[in-house]
């Protein structure tokens, strides 16, 4: 089943071009999301970002309402080759930290190099997931809201190991980033901050 991605400002839209192409739509609120199904037998449901419950009424300019971003939230973003970092106020960055590292690529040499290129690589990253940690706990610390994260599962977990960040609110959804620069770290906060509608088109 296909997930569309929409900024909570378009969902009165989406919905509408829904029932467009689908026809008549019943709305109804179903598991803490806004479900629809249509004449044709189309069906969406649509979530609430940061893994929020919606209990409100089933129309969708109540949902994009619930969907506004929390006054004070995080996005955390590391892969081997680099990290980025936002302390978030609402839909604005207030701070945020991007740095790049260099982590030696795979050889293809064997016996003691392979051993020794391994041993580097382990370092490299190792000194850069301690760089990011360090500009995580100085950029979130006393976060009162979410703590989005995403990149590379092992890297980000091994980041979040430090002590200065274990008591940080985690939450979804999960964001799937090549190494992070700065459009990226854009494009996380409006993936992050969107409502996640999955489709079932008859």
């Amino acid at each position: 089943m296909p997930v569309v991605l929409v900024p909570p400002g378009r969902v009165e839209r989406w919905v509408t071009n829904f029932e467009t192409r689908h026809g008549r739509t019943t709305l109804e609120v179903v598991e803490g999301s806004l479900g629809g199904v249509a004449d044709d037998g189309s069906t969406f449901r649509a979530r609430l970002p940061f893994e929020k419950v919606y209990d409100g009424p089933p129309l969708p300019r109540d949902l994009a309402v619930a969907a506004v971003a929390p006054a004070d939230w995080g996005v955390l973003l590391v892969r081997k080759g680099g990290f980025a970092i936002a302390r978030m106020a609402g839909d604005r960055i207030a701070a945020h930290k991007i740095g790049q590292r260099h982590v030696q690529g795979r050889t293809k040499a064997g016996g003691w190099s392979q051993q020794r290129f391994a041993r580097r690589r382990a370092n490299q990253a190792r000194e850069a997931y301690e760089a990011a940690a360090d500009h995580a706990s100085r950029l979130l610390d006393g976060l009162a809201g979410p703590l989005v994260t995403g990149g590379d599962h092992v890297a980000v977990g091994e980041v979040l190991t430090d002590p200065r960040l274990r008591g940080l609110p985690v939450s979804g959804p999960w964001l799937a980033v090549p190494d992070p620069r700065r459009a990226t770290l854009d494009r996380a906060i409006a993936d992050a901050t969107a409502v996640r509608i999955d489709v079932d088109n008859s």
